[in-house]
């Protein structure tokens, strides 16, 4: 399997230990970050226009052979049992991460919308708690004593 989380920034932190973690189930997981001059001008012009730049640099990315998740608070809340079963038996999937001002409709057509909280995070937490629940639905599907009931 391969999972790879295209989100916008500029610069991430390192998540070295969620890729050697979820390596042990034989996944593949990379953090890539996607930030243009599109985005950097269209953020200063309006969340509107952020919002449309982020969904043009990242839709590039969707796949048809994946299974493509974009973060977003309007998506459908999941426990971790909802969200193994969403991943069970892929082998590709891509997580999108959207800038400060979110996604547009158009590129939230295209993907599974999934909410990871009412709350609004930083990137890096975000990434942080998606990697960690990647290693526990993976736990999960591979009857690995680290998730707990």
């Amino acid at each position: 399997m391969r999972i790879r989380i295209y989100q916008i920034t500029k610069k991430t932190t390192k998540f070295d230990e969620y890729i050697k973690l979820v390596s042990q189930f034989g996944v593949r997981l990379e953090v890539i970050d996607v930030f243009s001059a599109n985005i950097q001008k269209a953020q200063k012009t309006s969340p509107l226009q952020a919002k449309i730049s982020y969904g043009n640099e990242l839709s590039k990315y969707i796949s048809k052979d994946s299974l493509n998740i974009a973060l977003h608070p309007s998506g459908n809340e999941v426990d971790s049992y909802e969200f193994s079963n969403i991943i069970k038996d892929k082998s590709s999937i891509n997580f999108f991460i959207g800038g400060a001002f979110g996604f547009e409709e158009n590129f939230l057509s295209k993907t599974k919308n999934i909410s990871l909280s009412k709350l609004t995070f930083s990137h890096n937490i975000v990434t942080l708690i998606l990697c960690e629940q990647i290693f526990r639905i993976l736990s999960i599907i591979n009857n690995h004593p680290y998730h707990k009931e």
